[in-house]
């Protein structure tokens, strides 16, 4: 079965770092495209970062530009996201989510497969 699982959120302070991992097993990274998600309470789902297939083209939300960083390790079948400068804005449910494509989808619908999401809280 194809299955995604993030792990890495908790609490940090506002100016912190917090590094996500979104494994993925009964399928490879090289045929799918990886896109991080986040959802606030009272806010819409909006994508934060994706990578392609490939890892060669990569895309951020402008909110996160400059803090957030995505990558990919095939051999681990893993997918990372980076996150400095932590803001409280920032405070979210973070999902993982992988579609077949060569680039990266923009709209939600077009993504199939989707983990369980994993609490990021920034406070003091």
């Amino acid at each position: 079965q194809l299955q995604l699982v993030e792990s890495g959120g908790g609490l940090v302070q506002p100016g912190g770092s917090l590094r996500l991992s979104c494994a993925a097993s009964g399928f490879t990274l090289d045929s799918y495209a990886i896109g991080w998600f986040r959802q606030a309470p009272g806010k819409e789902r909006e994508r934060v970062s994706c990578i392609n297939n490939s890892g060669g083209r990569l895309n951020y939300a402008d909110s996160v530009k400059g803090r957030f960083t995505i990558s990919s390790d095939n051999a681990k079948n893993t997918v990372y996201l980076q996150m400095n400068s932590l803001k409280p804005e920032d405070t979210a449910v973070y999902y993982c989510a992988a579609g077949p494509y060569y680039y990266c989808p923009t709209y939600i619908y077009e993504y199939d497969y989707w983990g369980q999401g994993t609490q990021v809280t920034v406070s003091s």
